[in-house]
């Protein structure tokens, strides 16, 4: 049986009628719109994760799942409504994988007692669970994104940054604008001299952009980008004949479509990521026998062993995870949203963990606690080979830099509390 629901009526039904499955995972996600070609591959791989664990394990705990789908279009006001109408479902945690949706929804969730998961998105600071009580952004967040790519230059820099320059190209949004302050504090550690260039929504237009980039000649060019924009980024990158192997996007700028339209010329070009990649993996074994081969995949099923499909299985094997730590902690198979969190909040990945998942080294190891809703900070790169048509890891997992790193987030999320008078939630 196929437990995943499809669309908006259909949720609202859902919410309107007794609830279907004891565990419900919502799903708030863009098949439509500018940015669908990043949403409808984690929208997939999140989907089937479930699928298998109903099919392959009768749910969690012995409860069978449910996975409502509502379609955001990566619309913020959208987005709300979809959390508004699934809300009645019983849904145990939200993942709405847009930074836009997440700010307007951190005050809801924690007023309505429900986990929200951001992995490698939304507010950076929510990292703070002494203030961000209901807000989890585990194993690695925006600020995290950029350290690591500065350390990642370092390494090709020999360690010297004095005298470079860099430049940031980023979409004009509250996610676009996530790392300038991170970037900012380590051009004055490091000695680089910081240019920002700012792109506006959807990026289909940067012309002027990357004339400025040619007229600063920096030694290396961070991106920040999503969707169309990163295909046009690239193919601009490739015309003003800037070098690949220095031109270093976040996690949601190193998916295949960004970089296949560009053809030849895009070989060398560096993404960041927070897990791995490809479909090397024993649990690709299960997913073929109990979802692909029986018909039951999301979507198309075309996007198995993607970059953001791979995003999407991870990050429902890790709420999947802290639903396991949930009923352990209290107890139930039946858990509520409430149990969820505490869940979540206890939450440790490891390697013996993932390998017994199917996931052997696919990502960084964490534990989750009271103060520290957002993991360690580790991040790897990953490189592009037009040749092949693949994305490869080509270093091993990295810490970012604590000490830049965490004064911010102790600074923006302590303001946070201040303007909102949020009591300390940690003993």
């Amino acid at each position: 049986m196929n437990y995943k629901l499809g669309t908006l009526a259909v949720a609202g039904l859902m919410a309107a009628s007794p609830v279907m499955a004891d565990l419900v995972f919502p799903s708030l996600s863009y098949r439509t719109g500018p940015y669908a070609a990043g949403g409808i591959p984690f929208a997939d791989g999140y989907a089937d994760y479930f699928t298998l664990l109903n099919e392959r394990d009768g749910g969690i705990g012995g409860e069978p799942l449910q996975v409502p789908e509502c379609e955001t279009a990566y619309n913020t006001e959208k987005g709300v409504e979809c959390y508004e109408s699934l809300k009645g479902s019983g849904g145990l945690v939200y993942q709405p994988l847009s930074t836009g949706i997440t700010y307007q929804l951190i005050p809801k969730v924690t007023v309505d007692n429900i986990p929200m998961l951001t992995s490698g998105l939304g507010r950076t600071s929510a990292k703070n669970g002494n203030v961000f009580s209901h807000i989890f952004n585990f194993p690695a967040n925006y600020w995290d994104g950029a350290s690591v790519a500065i350390k990642h230059i370092l390494e090709e820099e020999g360690g010297d940054l004095s005298g470079k320059k860099v430049s940031l190209i980023y979409h004009n949004s509250a996610y676009g604008k996530e790392p300038i302050r991170t970037l900012q504090e380590l051009s004055k550690k490091h000695g680089f001299e910081l240019t920002e260039v700012p792109v506006d929504h959807p990026g289909q237009e940067q012309k002027s952009q990357w004339l400025q980039i040619r007229r600063d000649k920096p030694d290396y060019v961070i991106m920040y980008g999503w969707g169309v924009m990163n295909q046009v980024a690239v193919q601009e990158a490739v015309n003003i004949r800037f070098p690949m192997d220095k031109f270093i996007g976040i996690w949601w700028s190193g998916s295949e479509n960004d970089v296949l339209s560009a053809g030849a010329g895009a070989n060398g070009y560096k993404a960041l990521t927070f897990h791995n990649v490809g479909s090397d993996y024993p649990l690709y074994d299960d997913l073929q026998q109990y979802v692909f081969d029986a018909g039951m995949a999301a979507g198309a099923g075309d996007q198995a062993g993607t970059v953001v499909y791979n995003r999407g299985l991870y990050a429902a094997m890790l709420v999947a995870e802290a639903a396991k730590t949930a009923q352990e902690i209290h107890g139930t198979a039946q858990i509520t949203p409430a149990q969820m969190r505490d869940g979540m909040e206890a939450l440790a990945i490891t390697e013996e963990k993932m390998a017994a998942l199917g996931l052997p080294g696919f990502g960084p190891e964490f534990a989750v606690s009271c103060e520290n809703h957002g993991g360690n900070g580790f991040v790897a790169v990953t490189q592009w080979d037009a040749s092949t048509k693949e994305w490869s890891l080509i270093t091993d997992f990295m810490q970012s830099d604590q000490d830049v790193i965490q004064p911010l987030i102790d600074e923006d999320s302590n303001s946070y509390a201040s303007e909102n008078n949020i009591d300390p939630q940690c003993e």
